[in-house]
Order: C-alpha cells, then structure tokens, then sequence
C-alpha cells in the first residue's frame, strides 16, 4: 500500500472517535437522573445489549453507579474489559454473528424480570447493533442450533439487515418490542447507538423496545423470496405457520400499552462518524466531501462503483489541483458462494482494488467501526491501484480471492488489513477514497 495508509487510518480515527458510546451515554446522565429523582422512582434497572452495550454501560456506570439497583449487560466476546466491575450490573459475553449458548444464559437473566418491576421502576436500556444475534431467546419449541442454522442461513444469501431482523423478530421472546413487554409496567428509556442505514428504530438490534411494523407473513414472505423454507428447521417454520394463521400471538405494535413510557432516543449513528472523517479530512488538506450515506447492496458492486468514482475523480483532481476524500458509509451485504474468509469491507475493498488496478494516486479504506469485519480480527482493509499488481507478485489471484469470498487473507498477505481490535462501538462502515 502507499503512503496514502496512514492518512486513511487517520481520518477513520477520526471517525471512531466521534461514535465513541461512552460520550454519547455520557451526555444523557444528568437527564436520567433528573428523571429519577423528580419522578419519584425507586428503582434503577439496567439492560445492555450490542457491541458497545460493555462501553455504555460503564459510561452509566461511572456516573450513576451508585443508584442502580441491578443490571444485565451482553456483548460480543471481546468487548467488555473484565477487569473493571460495574457494582450490581452482571456482564457476559455472547457470540456474534451467530448466537450461542452465552448470549441465552444471559438473555434469559433478562425475561427472569419479567413481573418483577413496577411503575416506580425506571429502566434504561443501552441498546447497540449485533444486539439481535448477541441478545438471544429462541421462541416457543426453538432450540438454540435451530436459529443458528437459520442465521447462518440468511446471511449465506446476503439478506439485507432489514429482512434478517424481520425474520429474527418472529421466532423471538426478546425481540420486536417483546422487551418492551418484559419491562412493562417500568418507566422505560432505551439510548441507542444506531448501526443500521437511515436509523429505523424497529430494525436496529431488531427494535428490542420498538413497536414492530412486520409480521409473520413478511418473514414467510422473505424465506420464500430466498428459497429457504426448505432448509428451515420444521419447529422455526411451524412457529411462523402458526403466527400466518393468527395462532401465535404477534409482535406489540404501534399503540401498544407497553409502550406507553417507553422513549427510544438515538444517541450515536453512521452519520455523525461521515461528518467527523470529512471534518478530519479537510483538516488534512482534502476536498472532502459525504458521496452517500446509505450504501447497501452487495459489497463488491459498490467496490466496483467506487472505482469508477475513482478514476472520474483522478480527472477531476487534476483539473482543480487539489486532492480529494470521498466519504461514505452504510452496510453492504455479501452473498457467500465460495468457502474463503472474509468479510463484506474486505470484499468491497478487493473489488476495488481489481476495478482500479493500474490507477494511480488514489487508496481506499473500508472498515467497520465496531473493529471486526464479518468472522475476522480485522476491521476492513485498504487497497489501492497497485494492490492487484503486488498480489501477483507474491503468487496471490486478486479474481480467484474475490469468487472464494477469500478476502482476508489476500489482504492479510500484503500487510493491508485495518486492525484495530475491539473499538467499543458499532455504527457500521465508513469508506474512505483519497484521490491525489
């Protein structure tokens, strides 16, 4: 990679720390305890779920410690320091993409509260994405291995977020405003840090304190659209069958009586990490513009795309004689169809790197805020019109990699990988293409 690595790092510095959770949570303390005290509470519950539920929590923690009466947070493995204790609150860990036997045992510490809170109970909810595999209680007749095989499933055909949390939310005790219900009669306010596009409230963490908009139909509707029903496990599809037919009670929707002191309150997004990259970006000398802020589809053709924005842009910086740093974020998906290793920012940067093979002055970072790109240590990669060309040098097929899904280590071989280990938040990716 060029020397264009380290200003790219820098600039997505720059916008990990403006979706730093701890702040965010930080900021709406005084406000909780306003509420507590004048509301004349006298209990202090606390759920925490996502990637970033360990940071946010601790963020309440450091300020309200002493007022919380109890409390269950899970996250992703490697996301809570287990060094520091945060009194009465309980943490685990949970696993991620996939759900397991951790994030159960944890979630069910959860539904344990269901009766036990009042009207003179407030409950805060740290909600993150990765909540909806991390935050886990299979429904009535479900086991556990039967909603991993049906994850695995929908993110094999590259399912969108939307379409795999419709589905979650309907073979679920938890989710689709079901903790909501849990939490009923409490006072309820759930701070958010949002990792899905356009920030829907009922989609992030599959909309845990939410009313829920979808229905069992639309979750049949979405096996039947990827031809899965098939493969789906005869209890996950007699659960749906029976909800078609209105013999399983649905999600709460809007105008629910569960809702009625419930606030859901977007505290941190996508957004507010595009503006701090352009903001580092033009502190650095860039032309810095925002491209879109709501990348989806499959990732390699939005790594294409880039490339052609790319070499437009080449032209363009030549004509003005300035440098420029196109920004954008979203949450591509990956249709898997071969067996490497990789992630959607690995496979959107490599996509790239072979569309703009041989264009130089200009490098691409793709990285997931939350650190962890798919099933790998690394957030996402960099790449830029020579990264092909050193590939074959060291006896790596850019084309073979990127039909193998084998992403990782193509990058991993170059020393191109973005690795920054747990971050503590997670408001999905940010691209970064710097045009000299």
């Amino acid at each position: 990679m060029t020397a264009d690595k380290a200003t790219l790092e820098d600039i997505f510095r720059a916008a990990l720390a403006a979706s730093d959770p701890y702040r965010a949570v930080e900021k709406y303390a005084d406000a909780i305890r306003k509420e507590y005290r004048d509301g004349g509470f006298r209990r202090l519950v606390v759920v925490g779920l996502g990637k970033a539920a360990f940071t946010m929590t601790r963020a309440l923690y450091d300020r309200l410690g002493g007022r919380i009466d109890s409390g269950v947070v899970v996250t992703k493995y490697g996301h809570a320091d287990p060094a520091v204790r945060l009194g009465s609150v309980e943490v685990y860990e949970g696993g991620h993409p996939l759900p397991d036997e951790n994030g159960f045992q944890a979630t069910r510490k959860v539904i344990d509260l269901r009766g036990t809170l009042d009207e003179s109970t407030l409950a805060v909810c740290l909600v993150s994405g990765g909540g909806s595999a991390i935050f886990v209680a299979p429904g009535e007749g479900i086991l556990l291995a039967e909603k991993q095989k049906l994850t695995s499933l929908l993110l094999r055909c590259g399912a969108p977020i939307e379409e795999l949390n419709t589905v979650r939310k309907h073979i679920s005790r938890v989710k689709g405003g079901r903790l909501a219900e849990i939490l009923y009669p409490a006072r309820v306010i759930s701070l958010i840090l949002s990792d899905v596009v356009g920030d829907p409230l009922d989609i992030i963490a599959s909309g845990v304190t939410s009313p829920d908009g979808s229905t069992y139909s639309d979750a049949m509707a979405i096996l039947e659209k990827y031809r899965l029903l098939p493969e789906v496990p005869p209890s996950i599809l007699g659960l749906l069958e029976r909800g078609v037919r209105g013999l399983a009670p649905e999600t709460p929707k809007p105008g629910d009586r569960v809702f009625a002191r419930v606030d859901n309150l977007i505290i941190g997004s996508n957004r507010l990490a595009l503006d701090a990259a352009r903001e580092r970006a033009a502190g650095l000398g860039f032309a810095a513009e925002i491209i879109a802020r709501d990348v989806v589809g499959e990732a390699s053709d939005y790594g294409r795309k880039l490339a052609a924005v790319a070499r437009d842009a080449k032209v363009r910086a030549g004509r003005e004689g300035r440098k420029l740093c196109l920004i954008s974020g979203g949450e591509p998906t990956v249709t898997v169809r071969g067996a490497g290793l990789g992630g959607r920012n690995t496979e959107l940067a490599l996509a790239f790197a072979i569309a703009a093979e041989g264009l130089e002055g200009v490098g691409l970072l793709s990285a997931g805020t939350d650190g962890t790109d798919g099933p790998t240590d690394a957030a996402g990669a960099v790449a830029d019109g020579s990264t092909v060309a050193r590939a074959r040098a060291a006896g790596r097929d850019a084309a073979a990699s990127l039909a193998e899904n084998d992403s990782y280590p193509f990058f991993k071989a170059l020393g191109d990988l973005v690795v920054t280990g747990p971050t503590g938040t997670n408001v999905i990716d940010v691209h970064l293409l710097v045009v000299q």
